[in-house]
């Protein structure tokens, strides 16, 4: 079988299914709705702020492999940054006490023999937790397990909220220990922390448009398909701003777009239903932040304040609970926090609120129920389409890990069709 397939959405998932594909001489058409690819991990530049910032801030790990294929495969050369080791700094705003969380290169955990290397005020015996939770299975939430814990506010919450953008009284333990199996089970040199250096485009969307292009894959934008056209078991046709595009016998469907124009695109299809939303804070601020260039903030209103090329950058995730207050009042709290935090002084400086109210799945145990796998689409009878997409069954929670690997197995599946 030959054929073209058509990748419908340029997200991190619509790209990563996109390049694996044309890697391997298949035809590739990729159709995005909006006028850039990315989705929600992309840089843009901000008028008001007069430089490029990203949309949102994401931590990534050295134990990340499907991230790492990626940008072997698309040859990403602008550098991710990070400790080279791993280290997670922290601060609690309650009593002002600092600890770096730093485990060891090798799996077997002797780090948390030493004092400097653990939690503030935390005991040896406190550290079988993250082992219980690696290995946690089934319907519970973080809380459920480990409310009651001695490293439940200082470690498991705050890890918990910004690896699952969920509070953990709803999240997912389950979808917690698969990302611990992961990194941190293989030992600190799977835990290394990476975040874009120059920005998300330059790190991962700008190279992968670069190596479709000298491919001959060029994206269509302000493409969006609006219906499927559908007859004898597969995609016929697809619908967009320009008309009816018309698919060959032996041409296939990669679908790669946000969970609900999903359930719009494909009747009978069950996707998670339910949100989270993240909200991050530019600021036209600088700050030293040490080895690492980020910082956990616990108590606060921020949560993780990165050191970004000529401003500060302020992840909150798990913000639907923030979602009444204004911007103005949500800048000034992350403000004095950064205060506190890092010595600074003086008015708000310029700053950016950018909002994402879908920005992940809620991943909780029944949304996690919620997510098809990427053949889902096959067993509603259509033959020539999968799904793809950080919301799809990836076994993670939603991630750039996550994403990029929904892409490679969509591309597989299509592979194996050819």
């Amino acid at each position: 079988m030959a054929g073209i397939v058509h990748v419908i959405g340029a997200g991190l998932a619509g790209l990563s299914a996109a390049s694996a594909l044309a890697e391997q001489g298949i035809g590739v058409a990729v159709h995005e709705a909006g006028p850039a690819a990315g989705g929600r991990c992309r840089s843009y530049f901000d008028r008001a702020l007069g430089m490029v910032v990203d949309n949102g801030n994401h931590l990534m790990l050295s134990g990340n492999r499907d991230l790492a294929a990626f940008r072997a495969r698309i040859g990403a050369d602008a550098p991710l940054a990070g400790p080279g080791r791993a280290l997670f700094p922290f601060l609690d705003l309650a009593d002002g006490a600092r600890w770096t969380l730093a485990p060891n290169a090798g799996p077997l955990p002797w780090w948390i023999l030493a004092p400097a290397r653990r939690v503030a005020g935390s005991r040896i015996g406190a550290y079988g937790a993250l082992v219980r939770l690696a290995l946690a299975r089934g319907p519970a939430t973080i809380a459920a397990l480990f409310a009651d814990h001695p490293l439940y506010r200082r470690l498991i919450a705050p890890l918990s909220i910004a690896v699952l953008n969920t509070p953990p009284e709803a999240a997912s333990a389950a979808l917690m220990g698969a990302v611990l199996r992961e990194t941190l089970v293989r030992g600190g040199q799977a835990a290394i922390p990476l975040y874009p250096a120059q920005g998300l485009s330059a790190a991962l969307i700008d190279p992968a448009l670069a190596w479709l292009a000298a491919r001959g894959v060029v994206p269509e934008f302000g493409q969006r398909i609006a219906a499927l056209e559908c007859g004898d078991g597969r995609v016929t046709g697809l619908l967009g701003p320009g008309g009816r595009i018309a698919l060959a016998a032996a041409d296939r469907v990669v679908l790669a777009v946000p969970a609900p124009v999903a359930a719009d695109l494909l009747a009978g299809l069950v996707v998670p239903d339910r949100f989270e939303a993240i909200a991050n804070l530019h600021v036209a601020a600088t700050a030293d932040l040490g080895r690492a260039g980020f910082l956990g903030l616990i108590g606060g209103t921020a949560e993780f304040v990165f050191a970004k090329k000529g401003h500060l950058s302020v992840t909150i995730s798990a913000a639907n609970r923030l979602a009444e207050a204004s911007q103005d009042a949500l800048a000034g709290a992350v403000w004095s926090d950064l205060q506190a935090a890092l010595g600074l002084s003086g008015p708000l400086p310029p700053w950016r609120l950018v909002r994402e109210k879908r920005a992940t799945f809620a991943a909780t145990p029944a949304q996690e129920a919620r997510r098809p796998d990427a053949r889902a689409a096959m067993r509603l009878g259509l033959a020539n389409l999968v799904l793809a997409g950080d919301w799809t069954a990836t076994g993670l929670p939603a991630t750039i890990e996550g994403a990029i690997r929904s892409g490679r197995v969509a591309a597989s599946i299509m592979r194996a069709q050819a």
